[in-house]
């Protein structure tokens, strides 16, 4: 059986080859939005390798959906060291909400910007009585004229301290069943009012925070959807943000290291790699990753057979794919054996702390974006049609 994708996709590899061996040893400097990786961003646009089927007009390649092409890519670059793409919540989650249902001037405002790195934005999301039960939220959005007042309290508020802007649920129709009274907002995050307060993760960084807000005023214009139906826009957005927090391309890239990983570590002068109990789980997690992969590509080209029914193959990419890489860190960590233990500042530490610092990230991320708990009641009441969870009565 003859498995080659063809001539023309042999011809388009070797040119994504060629580009990531002019380019691997190229290193980004600075923070977000700097010079260095706003013009490295522009140019994987221009050459197809970023944003490859959102419209030029909007800022991206403007190519067709070609499921192999983009398969191509992401296996080349996982390949290499080469600096990948920015992701964030702007662009992995609000650009596909503001394509599908933005009207025409927020696509023109923010999409370009957002894609090349120029706007980092925060989600507004949670708060401290509505996490799983988002729905119960219950920050408040006043129409005062022209303008939005929000008052309330946001938590867990990812990159908040480094952001611009932020996508922002706040209920303004009180009196309304819970989930009809909610309306989604972008708040400019310099609009006077806001106060962002770090939380201290157990890894020692600070990447969530919480937002106090206080008579913050913005346009009225700066709604997505109509007013109380913002539920339905933040299922869109949530359904992005569970599919990019468990990217298998981005888990595959991270394999590659840990085989690396994994062939310099010795135990009793053996490399860790060779011994037999190590290989089984990493061959065992290599054969998940692929599977990720295999599920991601299912998705993407249900965005052409449109007739395609992907709901299961969506509802278990996060619980999958979070829970396979803290999985893959953890098998990082028992790899290092005592030294994985290590963190801080111990001039023993392998890359920095990275490996301890992801294991904790995603044990993390296993919450985030809706917990393994929440992920397995959606699939089991959803995908597979099972009775609902009882609800305790009195309580």
């Amino acid at each position: 059986m003859d498995l080659e994708y063809g001539p023309e996709y042999n011809d388009f590899r070797k040119e994504v080859i060629s580009f990531v061996k002019e380019n691997e040893n190229i290193q980004l400097e600075g923070p977000l939005r700097s010079k260095s990786r706003i013009a490295w961003q522009q140019k994987l646009i221009d050459n197809g390798y970023f944003a490859r089927s959102i419209p030029k007009e909007y800022g991206g390649y403007g190519g067709d959906m070609d499921i192999i092409k983009l398969r191509i890519i992401a296996e080349e670059f996982a390949k290499s060291p080469i600096p990948k793409p920015m992701g964030g919540q702007g662009i992995q989650m609000l650009v596909p909400t503001l394509l599908e249902l933005g009207t025409e001037e927020q696509k023109q405002a923010y999409v370009r910007p957002t894609l090349r790195g120029e706007i980092v934005w925060c989600q507004g999301y949670s708060e401290p009585n509505s996490g799983s039960d988002l729905a119960s939220l219950q920050t408040k959005g006043e129409l005062d004229g022209d303008e939005w007042i929000i008052n309330g309290q946001k938590t867990w508020t990812s990159t908040a301290h480094l952001s611009q802007m932020c996508f922002i649920l706040v209920r303004t129709e009180p009196d309304a069943p819970k989930h009809q009274g909610i309306s989604y907002l972008l708040m400019p995050m310099d609009t006077p009012g806001i106060d962002r307060r770090p939380i201290k993760q157990m890894t020692g960084d600070s990447d969530f925070n919480e937002l106090f807000l206080t008579d913050v005023r913005i346009p009225a214009t700066n709604i997505i959807g109509k007013r109380g139906e913002g539920w339905k826009v933040a299922n869109a957005t949530l359904g992005h943000e569970r599919g990019s927090l468990a990217d298998p391309n981005a888990t595959m890239n991270r394999f590659n290291s840990l085989v690396d990983l994994m062939k310099d570590e010795t135990i009793d002068g053996e490399r860790v790699i060779d011994k037999p109990v190590f290989r089984d789980r990493l061959l065992k997690i290599q054969g998940r990753i692929i599977a990720q992969q295999s599920n991601a590509l299912r998705i993407v080209s249900s965005q052409i057979n449109k007739n395609q029914d992907t709901s299961m193959a969506k509802f278990i990419t996060k619980l999958q794919g979070t829970e396979l890489r803290h999985d893959l860190e953890g098998l990082a960590i028992d790899a290092m054996g005592e030294i994985g233990t290590l963190y801080e500042d111990s001039p023993h530490l392998r890359d920095n702390g990275a490996w301890q610092m992801s294991y904790m990230y995603f044990l993390g991320l296993i919450i985030g974006g809706g917990t393994s708990q929440i992920q397995k009641n959606i699939i089991s009441e959803r995908g597979l049609g099972m009775p609902k969870e009882p609800k305790v009565q009195g309580v």
